[in-house]
């Protein structure tokens, strides 16, 4: 008999990501990058390279990676940098 409990008006949820925000391509005077926004994560601090101050564990924050290499779809964990929102905005003017 088949379960009477389940919603069948549910859209499907997206595959992978689990609501992961897609990164963007961004055109600056050093090259291209993939921008993503991220959440942050609990337990995890990260040093950002724009101010060279600590991206709190848990602080929404901006991951980027260059666009053009071996690593650039995968966004390899040895190239990407985590900076803070404010930092990576102001990054064109330093």
């Amino acid at each position: 008999m088949p379960r009477a409990n389940r919603r069948r008006d549910e859209a499907p949820r997206p595959l992978g990501g689990q609501g992961r925000v897609p990164e963007r391509r961004e055109r600056l005077a050093d090259g291209e990058w993939f921008v993503r926004e991220v959440a942050g994560a609990p337990g995890r601090e990260y040093r950002c390279p724009g101010c060279e101050g600590v991206v709190p564990a848990g602080t929404a924050h901006v991951v980027a990676w260059p666009a053009d290499g071996p690593w650039s779809a995968a966004g390899a964990v040895d190239v990407r940098r985590h900076w803070h929102r404010h930092c990576w905005a102001a990054r064109s003017r330093r």
